[in-house]
């Protein structure tokens, strides 16, 4: 299964912030959308990153509370690793794992056209396993 078929199913939507946006705005926005991370989208509407719940609690460990007044700029993760709507799933189970990541970009032509959570991958990967164990059941009831 390739990235397109999970996003026709899961939406295209993307939350974003942009770099200039407060840790605090952040934070409601993660709260009002129930996600774990943003994508931040630069003025001319390129990557310029992304920031988790993750980067959040590991500044406000480092810096302490003035963290939350500064940029997402300052604690975002500025190397994002992306795939493409064609990429297999499988491959992109792959990079989260080696990278230990669970937000992934998607971008279609160098824009930004969806993204995807380990949640997603875990779901998508137990649908496809519920087919197969149909499929075998019917096969054997077949007889």
């Amino acid at each position: 299964m390739r990235i397109a078929e999970l996003l026709k199913h899961k939406g295209a939507t993307v939350a974003t912030v942009s770099p200039g946006t407060t840790v605090t705005e952040l934070l409601a926005g993660l709260a009002r959308h129930n996600i774990g991370a943003m994508v931040v989208v630069a003025p001319d509407g390129s990557l310029a990153g992304i920031v988790s719940e993750r980067d959040v609690v590991r500044r406000l460990h480092d810096h302490g509370p003035a963290v939350l007044d500064g940029p997402v700029a300052d604690i975002m993760t500025k190397l994002v690793a992306t795939c493409t709507p064609d990429d297999p799933i499988d491959r992109l189970s792959v990079l989260m794992t080696e990278r230990r990541i669970r937000h992934v970009p998607v971008l279609a032509e160098g824009r930004l056209a969806g993204i995807v959570s380990i949640g997603d991958v875990v779901k998508t990967r137990m649908e496809q396993l519920e087919r197969s164990q149909e499929q075998l059941e019917a096969y054997i009831a077949q007889g």
